[in-house]
């Protein structure tokens, strides 16, 4: 069994990639995925672009979500903070892509999109938190 996720009719459909509301079925565990940042196992920053960054982030949930028996399938929630507007259509490209994948029916996990001023290093465009709901 995996999160029930839905867009209820009285809210206007959603923008993106998301989805309205998102439950936990019982019989499962929450999950906090820390933010993650586009850099690959051995530490260095993927590329210097939102779309590889991105990329590397969503690459870094999926070995998160492996490792506590899951995968994105079990997203309840994503949190993208990217670094300005001009970052947003390569973080988007990157999502598509990767949601194409992950969630080809369209059942997309609730999300929220900021664009915020900085994050931990001037390198860093974009950065991804995620709760998941992994079966107990």
């Amino acid at each position: 069994m995996k999160p029930r996720r839905w867009n209820p009719e009285t809210v206007a459909p959603p923008l993106g990639r998301y989805s309205h509301l998102a439950e936990v079925p019982a019989g499962h565990r929450l999950v906090f995925l820390a933010g993650q940042l586009g850099v690959g196992p051995d530490g260095t920053l993927a590329g210097a672009d939102a779309e590889t960054q991105a990329r590397r982030i969503f690459a870094n949930l999926e070995a998160l979500l492996e490792a506590e028996g899951a995968g994105p399938e079990h997203l309840v929630k994503l949190l993208t903070l990217v670094t300005g507007t001009e970052h947003l259509a390569g973080y988007r490209a990157a999502q598509a892509e990767v949601f194409a994948k992950w969630f080809p029916d369209g059942d997309f996990p609730a999300s929220t999109l900021a664009v915020v001023a900085a994050l931990a290093g001037p390198d860093y465009t974009v950065e991804v938190e995620a709760i998941a709901a992994v079966p107990a």
